[in-house]
């Protein structure tokens, strides 16, 4: 075996037993992913993945940023091609680097699906990369490992996407009128449109003017296409919108103010300060929107996206080069709160990259505002001492029903499962130490992690 039966689980014999008695309730209840960003065309189209290295290896920028970071060449890896010239060899790479993930949650998320999903139980290596490669290669073509099977095998109850507002969505609108059960909604996330800093920032806000009918050159227009987006995009299931800023900053502007920002930073003439502002602003009038149509608003600010300038120039956004950095809440969202902060109707669900805030400063907010709610470890703290963390700074000031269960958030599809099943764990080992401590007693701990398995997320995310 990969994995051990009791990992992640308290080492100290009575909370041991009650982690195993809660994990043993919980560990068979459907996935609800109400974040992430695998792609509906895989169920759409219902094909076969095509080979280990593509489906491990190229989507996953935990897998590449690593190899990169001990010299590993991303032409070597494929990264940036539509399709991999040998895959074989990426994998064989792959294979001989894979002692760098020891310790870290991709290693237990690669070793869960190559154990549950391939009955692999040699270690990963070198010496083992050929045998790797034909089990999963041959299983991949097999009908049971289409994208379609795996998603009933892995119990999804529903699986959300990341889209931008000018999407067709003609994928998803393929997996509703195709007959399959397989719940694929999409989740509205409209940095395009309204961070100036984007790459096409005027030319997509002018292309979802012709989407929508509305003249996207005028500040109520820009805002009346968006509300028809976002209507477009509920008309298919969906139930949440998505915003990786930068910073958390709000604003809330007069609307003659704000009108004259858009036309500022829509005709390229906007400073940083100015670009600034109409993000903080957007955050601001997206809230408002959410409060009107009903649509959970998350807020994943606090990366430094494309900090390596090279790989960004060769190979693209989002290939590994992303940084968290300090980030403020409470004089940021304050404009936002002032405005909104006191509707039991809004949900806002915000997401950090800066640990230091969650007892200082999320917790605190969660804890009092009726719109806020804590989204789960995000990123580079997706992992079984940053979930534990968060249990243990967040906890003793917003308590567990301001939170929102878990999302994982992945491009890849396979470790949906074991992301989820590591979130479980931990959950059910935090759960097991204040039984053991006498601060909760054992029945209240089974409710909770039926809440954080499942209830909270379904309620947070209104699916």
């Amino acid at each position: 075996m990969l994995l051990h039966e009791d990992r992640l689980f308290p080492v100290e014999e009575r909370a041991l037993k009650v982690a195993r008695a809660l994990y043993a309730q919980i560990k068979n209840l459907p996935i609800i992913s109400p974040h992430g960003h695998t792609q509906a065309a895989w169920f759409a189209q219902n094909l076969p993945f095509p080979d280990p290295a593509t489906l491990f290896v190229q989507p996953d920028h935990y897998v590449f940023r690593m190899l990169y970071s001990q010299g590993v060449s991303m032409d070597d890896l494929g990264i940036g091609k539509a399709t991999i010239d040998d895959p074989r060899k990426v994998w064989r790479i792959f294979a001989s680097h894979y002692y760098l993930f020891r310790g870290t949650p991709s290693r237990i998320w690669l070793d869960y699906a190559f154990q549950e999903l391939f009955g692999l139980d040699e270690r990963l290596s070198e010496k083992t990369a050929d045998h790797y490669y034909d089990t999963i290669d041959a299983k991949l073509r097999t009908p049971e490992f289409l994208p379609r099977a795996l998603f009933e095998r892995f119990n999804l109850e529903v699986l959300t996407t990341t889209d931008a507002p000018t999407d067709s969505l003609e994928a998803i609108k393929s997996v509703r009128n195709s007959g399959w059960k397989g719940r694929i909604v999409p989740a509205f996330r409209p940095d395009s449109v309204v961070d100036p800093d984007f790459p096409g920032f005027a030319a997509n806000i002018s292309k979802l003017g012709e989407q929508t009918g509305e003249d996207t050159s005028t500040w109520s227009g820009y805002l009346l296409a968006l509300r028809k987006s976002r209507a477009r995009f509920k008309e298919l299931g969906c139930t949440s919108t998505d915003h990786g800023h930068p910073t958390a900053q709000t604003a809330d502007l007069s609307t003659s103010d704000a009108s004259a920002l858009f036309s500022n930073v829509f005709s390229g003439n906007g400073d940083a300060a100015q670009r600034e502002l109409f993000r903080a602003q957007m955050l601001t009038e997206m809230a408002k929107m959410s409060l009107e149509d009903g649509l959970v608003m998350q807020i994943h600010p606090g990366s430094l996206r494309n900090h390596n300038r090279l790989v960004l120039e060769k190979y693209g956004r989002d290939m590994g080069a992303d940084i968290p950095g300090q980030t403020d809440y409470v004089h940021a969202l304050k404009p936002l709160l002032d405005r909104l902060g006191n509707e039991k109707d809004l949900t806002i669900i915000l997401f950090m990259l800066d640990e230091s805030t969650i007892s200082r400063e999320l917790a605190p907010l969660a804890g009092h505002y009726p719109c806020l709610r804590l989204g789960p470890p995000w990123w580079f703290h997706d992992s079984p001492e940053g979930m534990m963390r968060f249990r243990q700074l967040a906890t003793e000031t917003a308590g567990f029903y301001n939170t929102v269960g878990f999302n994982d958030d992945t491009r890849a599809f396979l470790s949906i499962p074991a992301r989820h099943d590591v979130a479980r764990r931990i959950d059910c080992a935090y759960l097991a130490n204040l039984v053991a401590q006498h601060r909760l007693d054992e029945d209240e701990a089974f409710e909770v992690a039926h809440e954080l398995t499942y209830g909270l997320v379904k309620k947070a995310y209104r699916l």
